[in-house]
């Protein structure tokens, strides 16, 4: 796949005009720089947050762990293993589930309504039963991560079972398929676009929340390390952390949509 220069030029156009007019406002002294820094302050700060530790000295450790030494570095490493962890945790619940409630009516009817009730729950609610029943560290924000990615898998799942074409199911049942052959030949493969969806939107989910759970249950990551600048009022650190956060879901997003893109070349007609 190509790129279109033409396409990414366009879309750099609004971020290039804010970030002058940012400059603008800041260098003119139109806003207390403590409140709002330069666009030059923000990204010394990102450099200086990525840059490996000064502390460690690189002639007695290997290049690689020195360059991996970088704050920055560490807590996106950090933030994506819980990321990974709690969306492989809430991804493996909901995929069965919702293969099972979209494709048996009788389960549906035994589970819809007790998800339907927690559904509308926020992760952001289950904080203090995490802390209570994990403790402090990892197992609380991949609790965490998980129940916020688990949701919108399991409903683009059953929506992807449930609203298979019927011309499908009859053609199947004409040539005389059985219940398994139709689930895992007809109804499975016409429900993948639906359940790559979920998953996109699910791990997008994960990346929020892991943000949140990290300002409360650990002590490392993206998030635990915007919560410590605000304490202290580095707002050059807080903005460059949200511009790194930002980059990441970017890059997290363009890997989602190439994976969707080569999973679903057959349904939308490029197999060649």
């Amino acid at each position: 796949m190509k790129l279109n220069w033409r396409e990414i030029g366009a879309g750099l156009v609004v971020p290039v005009l804010l970030i002058l007019f940012w400059q603008l406002v800041t260098g003119m002294g139109w806003v207390n720089p403590q409140i709002l820094p330069s666009p030059l302050a923000v990204v010394k700060k990102w450099i200086e947050y990525a840059s490996p530790y000064e502390a460690y000295d690189p002639a007695q450790m290997s290049w690689l762990a020195w360059i991996f030494s970088g704050e920055l570095i560490r807590d996106t490493i950090g933030s994506m293993y819980r990321v990974l962890a709690g969306f492989a945790v809430g991804a493996a619940l909901a995929l069965p589930l919702g293969l099972a409630m979209g494709a048996s009516q009788r389960v549906y009817a035994w589970m819809n309504p007790l998800m339907q009730v927690l559904r509308p729950i926020p992760p952001i609610a289950y904080i203090p039963l995490s802390i209570l029943w994990f403790g402090l560290g990892n197992p609380p924000a991949i609790f965490l991560i998980a129940i916020g990615a688990f949701f919108p898998v399991l409903m683009n799942t059953i929506a992807g079972v449930r609203h298979v074409d019927g011309i499908y199911i009859r053609a199947a049942r004409n040539l005389g398929a059985s219940q398994t052959t139709m689930f895992v030949r007809v109804m499975l493969p016409a429900a993948v676009p639906y359940i790559l969806s979920g998953v996109r939107i699910g791990i997008g989910t994960a990346f929020i929340v892991v943000i949140v759970s990290e300002m409360i249950a650990v002590n490392n990551g993206l998030g635990f390390r915007i919560l410590e600048a605000r304490e202290y009022f580095w707002s050059d650190k807080i903005i460059a952390g949200m511009i790194s956060i930002g980059m990441l879901g970017l890059m997290i997003d363009l890997v989602m949509n190439k994976l969707n893109n080569h999973l679903l070349r057959w349904h939308r007609g490029l197999e060649n």
